[in-house]
């Protein structure tokens, strides 16, 4: 096997997760020698305003996707929620390894419960989709913008007028942080995970047959058919960083796909949610789709992205 470059943004996180997932490749590969590329995506630079404001996911994945093109990186590890549903040509998910935990951790001052905090108190999360579910069930609390890595957002809780926060598991659990900070994990009642979230997915070039060949040997079949749902009911909703979209699917113990999906109004007040089971990914991700756009919620992503 030839030297792999791998092309990985310089957040901790992302490198943190690069770093396993190659420890991961040589576990089935010991010979195998591999080199980071740091790259710094659009993403990275813009840290002063919302995400959904300035273009949204695809600002995580172009300039590496860029590399790719030009043969300058064999691979990208990305988080899978930060890739676009749909690829561009010549390029492939190569694989989707085992997940991290999916859902979303709250972490309070004094580990409040959510469903304890004061009239007011301030919840911070720079995500739309917990914004709105959050107000949703708990109206009288205050959602307020927050960005940065996972340590800058810690420290903003502890210094700064926040109340609580609202980070992904998987970027915790992959950073090492314990258990002990965590005030609570979500559920799919709570808060309906995003799309892909604690997934990775690990992109190259859909010609790189030997390449291919070693990533089919740390893929997770079950993840990926997961993920798939998750990724076709984004891809049929039109989904963007402006529309608060979720969707979470696990197999469960009928070998089947139970894959819920959910689409928002900002302010939590509409809620279109519905959950579809079977055997074919795609085909359990176009259902979902169908019947929220039947409920109405279409109108609601056609309204969000005219105004962005």
């Amino acid at each position: 096997m030839r030297k792999l470059i791998v092309g990985s943004r310089r957040s901790q996180l992302a490198l943190t997760q690069s770093g396993q997932f190659i420890e991961r490749l040589k576990a089935v590969q010991p010979d195998l020698e591999i080199e980071i590329k740091e790259i710094v995506t659009k993403g990275d630079q813009i840290v002063d305003r919302q995400l959904s404001k300035v273009g949204g996911k695809g600002l995580f994945v172009k300039e590496i996707q860029n590399e790719l093109f030009s043969k300058d990186i064999d691979m990208a590890i990305h988080s899978l929620k930060d890739v676009p549903s749909e690829l561009p040509d010549g390029l492939t998910l190569g694989c989707i390894p085992d997940r991290e935990n999916p859902y979303d951790a709250y972490i309070a001052k004094n580990h409040v419960a959510l469903e304890d905090l004061p009239d007011g108190s301030i919840v911070g999360t720079s995500s739309l989709r917990r914004g709105a579910q959050i107000l949703a069930k708990f109206p009288n609390l205050e959602i307020k913008w927050i960005r940065g890595n996972i340590d800058t957002r810690l420290k903003k809780l502890k210094e700064e007028d926040y109340d609580a926060i609202i980070l992904a598991a998987a970027g915790l659990k992959r950073m090492g942080w314990s258990d002990d900070i965590v005030t609570q994990y979500f559920d799919d009642d709570l808060l309906i995970p995003a799309i892909g979230q604690g997934a990775l997915g690990i992109e190259c070039r859909s010609d790189d047959t030997e390449l291919l060949a070693l990533l089919a040997k740390v893929h997770n079949s079950e993840v990926a058919d997961c993920v798939t749902a998750e990724r076709t009911f984004l891809k049929e909703m039109d989904g963007s960083c402006q529309v608060p979209i979720g969707g979470h699917a696990v197999i469960a113990d009928d070998q089947q796909i139970h894959f819920t999906g959910l689409i928002m109004s900002p302010d939590g007040k509409q809620r279109f949610q519905h959950t579809a089971t079977g055997t074919d990914p795609v085909e359990v991700g176009q259902r979902v789709s169908q019947e929220l756009k039947a409920q109405g919620a279409y109108d609601i992503i056609e309204a969000l992205n005219e105004t962005h």
